[in-house]
Order: C-alpha cells, then sequence, then structure tokens
C-alpha cells in the first residue's frame, strides 16, 4: 500500500533536514534530494516493522514567550 506524507525541508548549516510531518521521521542530506530521499527510505524503515510500538506520551507544558 502507498500512502502520501508530507515532507518539510529546511536548511541548517550545511545539511537539509527532512521531518515528515504525519509520522515522528526525520533525515538529513547534503541536498534537498538526498534529504528528500533519505526521509522516502527512513518511512519506509519505519513501517516496515511488523512489531507494534507504544505511541508517546503527549504533555501540554507551559512556557513564558516575549511578545513585542
Amino acid at each position: 500500500m502507498k500512502q502520501v506524507f508530507t515532507a518539510s525541508v529546511r536548511q541548517e548549516g550545511q545539511w537539509y533536514v527532512a521531518q515528515a510531518l504525519e509520522a515522528d521521521v526525520a533525515s538529513q542530506g547534503e541536498s534537498v534530494d538526498e534529504a528528500l530521499a533519505n526521509i522516502r527510505e527512513a518511512l519506509e524503515l519505519h513501517f516496515e516493522s511488523s512489531v507494534p510500538t507504544s505511541g508517546p506520551d503527549l504533555r501540554h507544558i507551559e512556557v513564558e514567550v516575549a511578545t513585542g
């Protein structure tokens, strides 16, 4: 089965970091194309596992943010 994911790509120093917005998966590469190829592989490996994993423990945190 194929599934479509949205990848956010940003440059951090000399690396491009790709993050799948629908899954907790990220990867990097020396170019945008390499980062996208690496995130594709990382997603395939992530979903290849037949062993179910537990979900994350989500918590709300309060942070003081300066305005204006």
